[in-house]
């Protein structure tokens, strides 16, 4: 983190700044932020919990935002109080850590259709290509080796970085991250079977993205059939996550890495999907469901709650053995049920 530019702010100014309540020298310098096992006299930590109350103590850290109900003492550490100190610590690495401002350009090596908009205050990097009829808003920020295909809109201080890819006609919102690799519009995996031979069906729907949404590193959206597949506001999609056709995703849930949606599908809001799960295709998931890493979606969840599938990690040896007697389990069940009925 050292080759960031960093800004230098007293405990005071820092407080002040965040709004937050303070217990220490005032005039402490702060310049970073860093870990518990990792800080240095200049760095300021966090702490949510009093489990971590000895490794903070250990740390060479300066100061540490924890919750304002804590009515404690370190020695040679300055406390910030804060309702929500993970939230704190986050803005208060906007405050120590300022993004340059970058100079408005366009590489000379970008190919821009003359019938694309592009704002005044937009930057785009070398080598991107921008297709007809593309529309790019204000403060707009294109990394290199982006495609921009054909009527495509970018919403105003959105980021694409490096080598991202929208195919025609994908609407992306205002404030959109979206990180290297990704791929939105692409066709779905949408094919007839017929006289042994699989024909391909024409993608002629669309992909919206709302406002605020942010997209990991190579995940691939794919474009609706007819209609148009859907990421409504404040989505956060991790890495390699894979959207198919038509699926809808409602506003503000979060997906770990490797989920895989099928065609149709239906997320509602606040959903909190983990790492590897799979939700089959033409199945609707509630607002406010938490689906566990790995499990496997195979009808409709209709409730909000936390949903799990799957079979636990154990030792081979003892997995094997359960795993047999998974294979009886239908003649175990039928042997119960004629001992109940037997007089």
């Amino acid at each position: 983190m050292d080759k960031i530019q960093r800004e230098e702010l007293t405990l005071k100014e820092l407080a002040q700044q965040l709004k937050l309540n303070f217990k220490g020298d005032a005039a402490y310098v702060l310049n970073g932020v860093a870990s518990l096992t990792s800080a240095t006299s200049t760095d300021l930590c966090f702490l949510q919990s009093k489990s971590y109350l000895k490794q903070l103590t250990d740390s060479q850290c300066g100061a540490v935002i924890v919750p304002e109900h804590w009515d404690i003492d370190i020695p040679d550490k300055a406390l910030i109080f804060a309702n929500h100190p993970q939230r704190a610590f986050v803005n208060a690495i906007h405050l120590l850590y300022p993004q340059d401002s970058i100079q408005c350009s366009v590489d000379p090596s970008a190919k821009i259709a003359d019938s694309a908009h592009v704002a005044d205050d937009v930057n785009i990097g070398a080598n991107t290509i921008i297709g007809d009829r593309v529309r790019i808003e204000q403060g707009v920020k294109i990394g290199a080796g982006c495609i921009i295909e054909a009527d495509c809109v970018i919403g105003a201080q959105s980021q694409l970085f490096p080598r991202v890819t929208l195919c025609h006609g994908v609407i992306l919102g205002q404030q959109a991250i979206i990180h290297p690799g990704v791929v939105i519009g692409s066709d779905g995996f949408g094919l007839v079977y017929d006289d042994n031979q699989w024909i391909k069906i024409p993608h002629l729907g669309g992909v919206q993205i709302g406002d605020r949404v942010e997209i990991g590193a190579n995940t691939t959206i794919d474009r609706g059939a007819l209609d148009d597949t859907v990421i409504e506001n404040g989505v956060k999609l991790d890495n390699l996550i894979q959207v198919a056709h038509n699926v809808r995703i409602g506003e503000n849930t979060a997906i770990a890495a490797c989920v895989g949606i099928a065609g149709s599908a239906i997320i509602g809001k606040n959903c909190k999907i983990s790492g590897a799960a799979v939700v089959l295709g033409h199945l609707s998931v509630a607002d406010d469901v938490t689906i566990t890493a790995m499990s496997l979606v195979t009808k409709s969840i209709t409730q909000s709650g936390t949903y799990s599938s799957g079979t636990p990690l154990m030792e081979n040896r003892l997995w094997h053995r359960n795993n047999a007697r998974y294979k009886k389990l239908d003649e175990l069940a039928k042997s119960i049920s004629s001992l109940k009925h037997k007089p």
